[in-house]
């Protein structure tokens, strides 16, 4: 049985570091929770990763055993949103921080498939967050990204560097900005730490 490697198949799993990159993101489907506060801190945020890991496990067990078809579970993902931007580029005050944790679902696992994954979860009694774990379709479309390589706390400048330079290609934010964890934080020094620092644009 080959294995798929959808991080490689998807070419807009790969950024450049040290410049910003125009790309255009094809619409897909994720396993999705949403909560607020500091993802440190927030019990909510420990509850959602609690539930989003085992259902994309289950969910990769099954199209093996099933469907026969095998594929390493794809990087976590969030999109994060705030009432006032400063609070991502400047202030970083995480209590006022709004989030979407997602996981990439491939194209061939249908809605079914995900239900049976959750209902297999939720009887382990360990998925705190399960019954509001959904499958959410995104299409977001052109977008500028980049890679961060180091500590999440110092993304800031290059947020705020992002956004002056897409004001300065003649495009404008739209929708929510996105992150992309290629790195697992529990095995990796935060120096080493690597993520794609996403925001949907649209010309202005």
């Amino acid at each position: 049985m080959t294995k798929a490697d959808l991080k490689r198949e998807i070419t807009t799993y790969a950024a450049p570091r040290g410049r910003f990159q125009l790309v255009v993101v094809a619409p897909a489907r994720y396993l999705a929770l949403d909560g607020r506060g500091d993802p440190n801190s927030a019990p909510a945020y420990r509850d959602a990763l609690a539930t989003l890991y085992p259902v994309a496990y289950r969910l990769k067990l099954a199209s093996k055993t099933v469907l026969d078809r095998d594929y390493g579970v794809m990087p976590l993902e969030a999109l994060w949103w705030a009432d006032d931007l400063d609070t991502f580029t400047s202030a970083r005050d995480k209590s006022r921080w709004h989030w979407r944790l997602l996981n990439l679902v491939p194209a061939w696992l249908t809605a079914v498939h995900v239900a049976a994954a959750q209902d297999v979860v939720a009887r382990t009694g360990h998925a705190p967050a399960i019954a509001d774990l959904r499958l959410e379709p995104l299409d977001e479309g052109l977008v500028v990204q980049t890679l961060h390589v180091g500590p999440y706390d110092e993304e800031g400048p290059v947020l705020a560097a992002m956004h002056e330079h897409v004001t300065a290609e003649g495009y404008a934010l739209t929708g929510r900005h996105h992150e992309v964890y290629l790195s697992d934080p529990r095995r990796t020094a935060p120096a080493r730490l690597r993520t794609i620092l996403r925001q949907p644009v649209t010309r202005g």
